[in-house]
């Protein structure tokens, strides 16, 4: 009996530690996860797969013993994720804006795929702003990208149209004397869904040549990052480009709608890099199951299927 009771207490903690080992592994691959569905972009894909390559083969040079290597890949470990938190810093801050609203379940939501814009509503814009452009009519259009943006990210909402892209309408939009062309206008796939939206300044130091429209395209695009900014400057007439809080300017009006049609074209390949949360979780579940039945040596799923 005794013997008994000694053979349980130490298969439950096996049992225990195999636990425990699981759960580190499932957080493990949980927030690795999360870290995709923040970045949602492939470009910056790789620079997130050798981070977590470091952080793994710091965790093996300790579980080997090897304290020298250990420090120094521990430091790598710690000056890249300060690189990281620079370079990905809009990421982040969504990331933690999402962490403090209690918004749990968008962590492990993938973006949407582009909100692509046919080639005629891409005209009508660069048409717009090549007439403001031309007459010095200050401008500044939102365009969305992949999903719809937050009005809470806006300081004031504006007036909501609903209306359809025409040249006209934005043309309209901006005249000095009418009531809405102070404010940012919204664009939503073909539809202009709202105009006179006041939008958060740019904390970046700037050039003195950037006036309000400048720095307000900055900020949104530092604060949202499923936008960019198309900003026509009333003093001079050029055309500037914001995207990530990044400014590009001037623009001939040839190169605007090259940016234009490679942001928001429907064959742009905008693919998200982190896959469905069902399907990941179907995927880690079928490999735990297969692993448990191999330790206590049960027949596995496929094994019984054929039988």
């Amino acid at each position: 009996m005794r013997d008994w009771w000694k053979q349980w207490l130490i298969n439950l903690g096996w049992s225990q530690s195999l636990l425990l080992g699981t759960l580190d592994i499932v957080l493990v691959l949980a927030l690795t996860y999360m870290i995709l569905v923040i970045i949602s972009e492939r470009r910056t894909l790789w620079m997130v797969r050798g981070f977590i390559v470091l952080m793994l083969a710091s965790a093996l040079s300790n579980r080997f013993g090897l304290p020298l290597l250990n420090f120094v890949l521990e430091k790598l470990v710690i000056g890249c994720a300060v690189a990281m938190a620079v370079a990905l810093q809009s990421e982040f801050r969504r990331f933690l804006e999402q962490l403090g609203r209690g918004e749990f379940r968008l962590l492990f939501q993938p973006d949407r795929l582009a909100i692509p814009k046919s080639d005629s509503v891409i005209d009508e814009i660069v048409e717009a702003v090549k007439e403001l452009s031309k007459n010095r009519i200050g401008a500044l259009l939102i365009l969305e990208t992949t999903g719809p943006i937050d009005e809470r990210d806006f300081s004031v909402p504006g007036v909501k149209l609903n209306a359809e892209v025409s040249k006209e309408l934005i043309q309209t939009i901006f005249q000095p004397k009418t009531l809405l062309h102070d404010g940012a206008t919204l664009i939503r796939g073909s539809r202009i869904i709202a105009s006179g939206i006041i939008l958060p300044l740019s904390g970046r130091t700037a050039s003195r040549q950037l006036g309000t429209r400048h720095r307000a395209a900055m900020g949104i695009t530092e604060r949202v990052e499923n936008c960019i900014c198309v900003v026509v400057s009333e003093e001079t007439g050029s055309i500037s480009l914001a995207e990530r809080g990044t400014l590009n300017r001037p623009l001939t009006i040839r190169k605007l709608k090259e940016s234009l049609e490679a942001v928001l074209s429907p064959t742009v390949d905008r693919e998200a890099v982190a896959p469905g949360l069902l399907s990941l979780g179907r995927q880690i579940g079928g490999k735990a199951l297969a692993l448990v039945s191999r330790l206590l040596g049960l027949p596995s799923t496929a094994s019984r299927d054929k039988k």
